[in-house]
């Protein structure tokens, strides 16, 4: 199994925010988050939403999110 289990997408988004992301604009479910030294990324999940460990394992390689920061 990898390393990635689930997760909602409200504590993906939380966990994104503490590793010093911020959301810049918001438009519905799409959120522009931006961060020193990181392409800005556009997190488009409903809170309630279940993220799954391939697209965690995605949403990571363009944020710097560890495991351990869930």
């Amino acid at each position: 199994m990898g390393k990635w289990g689930a997760a909602k997408a409200r504590q993906v988004l939380a966990a994104l925010l503490r590793i010093g992301w911020k959301v810049t604009e918001q438009e519905g479910s799409h959120r522009r988050l931006e961060r020193d030294g990181w392409e800005p990324y556009t997190f488009a999940f409903h809170a309630r939403q279940e993220v799954g460990p391939v697209m965690l394992a995605k949403i990571a390689k363009r944020t710097g999110l560890r495991p351990d920061d869930l």
